[in-house]
């Protein structure tokens, strides 16, 4: 039987990762850095590109991603900090949702990727 491995977080209730054989999933949100849609996209990617590290694999291997914002105005601002992170040639399947996010947040990312 193949394991389920979690790497905690910070938060009650939740990990920051969580991997299954060849998959992986993680999400983060800039945690309190950057007042701005594009400061708090650069700090979530860094965030989840750590997360991805510490689970073996990296952004190159991400094959879906759900971005929320608070603002569905800002995606412009998300998506230019987004386009610069991501290398060419490898690009995942990407959605965008505008929802209500926890106060101060105004991006939050969920990534799937394979190891």
């Amino acid at each position: 039987m193949i394991e389920i491995e979690r790497l905690p977080g910070k938060a009650r209730g939740r990990c920051r990762a969580v991997a299954h054989g060849a998959l992986v999933w993680s999400v983060a949100t800039a945690q309190g850095q950057g007042t701005t849609v594009a400061e708090q996209t650069a700090a979530t990617l860094a965030i989840l590109e750590a997360n991805l590290a510490d689970a073996g694999t990296d952004k190159t291997r991400i094959v879906e991603a759900l971005v929320y914002l608070a603002d569905m105005s800002a995606k412009a601002e998300m998506d230019a900090v987004w386009c610069d992170w991501i290398p060419d040639g490898a690009w995942p399947c990407r959605a965008c949702v505008g929802t209500d996010l926890a106060p101060g947040d105004l991006v939050e990312i969920k990534v799937t990727a394979v190891r």
